[in-house]
């Protein structure tokens, strides 16, 4: 049975099984993360706002993979919710997936500060906060994963200009860590999508009808390259031949050619 978890109740290990937490769980790329950790052997913390859908997926993962589940109901743009996170990351994991993100609809200039700030807050902020939370009882145990989730919107030069620099900074931020953490048996690594079959796009208000077929990703492939990849100690993955193709031919490209683009 999932154990719910707030900021004064730590429900004990149910096991010995490796433990990964995931947040953004409920949806796209991180229920596939949390289905195939929860194959691969893991009891699982789920972390989302909707307990009604954390619930539904525990009991799936709990019949279907026999995992322990527990349950943290936070939002991880209010400073108390990254806490109630971060506190139970300092008890120790073994595999971290910061997955929670979402996009903001429309232009920069026609958007609301407070939005602004909240997807600040949940692409950068939970991911640095939780990152450091999880890394003291990793580095020494002597081992353990973080699974940063950024995109190639920040790899990309493009329009894109507060998420897209969001998720630049995940991916610098997962490099310099990876190459600090050598030899410690910790990796971490910045998973950088492409567009997937998920909710994400049509939350964010975008139309993405015109993305040519060839170009969408399933979550579930994305979930077991970045895994593997992580595995490898690759500090960033980037799943599909495709988008490989392009963040090689973006880097090598003129700068003044890719804005005249």
């Amino acid at each position: 049975m999932a154990a719910m978890t707030d900021a004064a109740a730590h429900p004990p290990r149910s096991s010995d099984r490796p433990v990964a937490l995931v947040t953004g769980p409920t949806s796209g790329l991180g229920t596939s993360f949390a289905r195939l950790l929860a194959s691969q052997g893991h009891d699982l913390v789920l972390v989302a706002r909707d307990e009604d859908r954390l619930r539904a997926l525990a009991t799936e993962l709990e019949t279907e993979h026999g995992a322990g589940t527990e349950l943290i109901v936070a939002d991880l743009a209010t400073g108390k919710g990254r806490m109630m996170v971060a506190a139970r990351l300092a008890r120790g994991i073994d595999v971290l997936v910061n997955n929670a993100g979402f996009a903001t609809p429309g232009v920069f200039w026609d958007t609301e500060p407070e939005l602004l700030q909240a997807q600040l807050a949940v692409n950068v902020t939970a991911v640095m906060e939780l990152t450091h939370a999880a890394l003291p009882p990793m580095r020494a145990a002597g081992r353990g994963t973080i699974i940063n989730v950024a995109s190639v919107s920040g790899l990309l030069s493009g329009p894109e200009s507060a998420y897209g620099a969001g998720k630049a900074w995940v991916v610098k931020f997962s490099e310099g860590l990876a190459h600090q953490l050598t030899g410690s048996g910790v990796h971490v690594q910045a998973l950088c999508p492409g567009y997937m079959k998920t909710e994400f796009h049509s939350r964010a208000g975008q139309d993405a009808s015109g993305v040519p077929g060839a170009l969408w990703s399933d979550p579930d492939e994305v979930a077991r390259t970045g895994l593997q990849d992580a595995q490898k100690g690759w500090a960033v993955s980037v799943p599909g031949w495709r988008y490989k193709l392009y963040t090689t031919i973006d880097r090598l490209k003129p700068r003044r050619l890719v804005w005249r683009c």
